[in-house]
């Protein structure tokens, strides 16, 4: 073999193994990594069954933006000292960010005053007058009481009484549609009477029909359960109206056991919600607060196209 031959075979077997390292390794090219980043929803509920829509929209933002998301429920209800307990715990374990759904906007707002977070939140709700929350996203609660007392207005004389349920007055943000709804009623001369954590007696008929606004999912879910499975009740009607949507409670508007319901995008509200916290990690994000839109719907909108993306999104 030549001199010229040996080095031809030298440079093929160098070039063959500068392909093999190029394609197997990062020893001269340095694959980018991707940067994944722990993002923690804390939500306001021992459990997240109200909260499928809003995971439909996280899930797909943390396909897109590169996060890991978790949801932590409570282990009690009603417990903001608890609930910020949590946030601190996720962040020390590492998440980059955290999306807070308030049990009580209040109480949780002293106790954020309180603490030092070392990585940005964003409030599902009306923003803290905190710099560590980094942005909020909210249905405005005003005009949800004031869609909602509007319906019951339009499909129903005045002088009736309505009875406003709810889980806890003071939970989430139910005061606000509370006062904005009470105001609505009270000026169209509908009477009120307020039941927090109603049991089974509050929803049995009286003579004549009843109005019953539910003003938070919990309660709207629990009244249409006890409708539905109660066939005594349908002597004289009962009209349920409520705030928020779940498949079932949609089912539920479907049948008849629900009049109308008030509702807003948490397909759109999850999804914003991580793509937020994913910025404010890069500092990409000025803080504001984002409006979701709220709608009135009854059982004839189900089917119109432009409800089926906020009612049954696509995963």
């Amino acid at each position: 073999m030549t001199r010229q031959e040996k080095f031809l075979w030298s440079l093929l077997a160098g070039v063959l193994v500068i392909l093999f390292l190029l394609s197997s390794t990062d020893l001269i090219i340095k694959e980018k990594k991707t940067v994944i980043y722990p993002v923690s929803v804390i939500i306001s509920d021992t459990s997240d069954d109200y909260y499928s829509n809003f995971r439909k929209g996280a899930d797909k933002a943390a396909g897109e933006f590169n996060a890991d998301v978790s949801f932590i429920t409570l282990y009690e209800e009603g417990d903001p000292i608890r609930q910020m307990e949590l946030v601190k715990r996720e962040i020390d374990d590492g998440a980059s960010a955290v999306v807070l759904f308030p049990v009580n906007p209040v109480e949780c707002g002293k106790v954020l005053d309180e603490m030092i977070l070392n990585s940005p939140a964003i409030v599902m709700g009306s923003s803290f007058p905190n710099d560590q929350i980094k942005g909020s996203i909210t249905p405005d609660h005003q005009e949800e009481g004031r869609l909602l007392g509007q319906a019951i207005i339009k499909e129903n004389p005045p002088g009736r009484l309505v009875k406003i349920i709810c889980s806890d007055i003071e939970y989430g943000y139910n005061k606000d549609i509370y006062s904005s709804l009470s105001r609505s009623l009270g000026e169209a001369g509908f009477s009120l009477t307020l039941y927090e954590n109603p049991g089974e007696e509050v929803l049995k008929e009286s003579s004549g029909e009843e109005i019953i606004a539910a003003i938070d999912v919990k309660s709207l879910d629990h009244a249409a359960d006890i409708l539905s499975g109660n066939p005594g009740y349908g002597g004289s009607r009962i009209m349920l109206y409520g705030i928020g949507s779940t498949t079932k409670i949609l089912t539920e508007l479907d049948r008849g056991i629900i009049k109308g319901l008030v509702v807003s995008d948490q397909f759109d509200a999850g999804y914003m919600s991580i793509e937020k916290a994913v910025k404010a990690v890069h500092k990409g994000v000025e803080k504001e607060e984002v409006l979701l839109e709220s709608h009135y719907i009854t059982k004839e909108h189900l089917r119109e196209s432009r409800f089926e993306r906020i009612l049954y999104p696509i995963d």
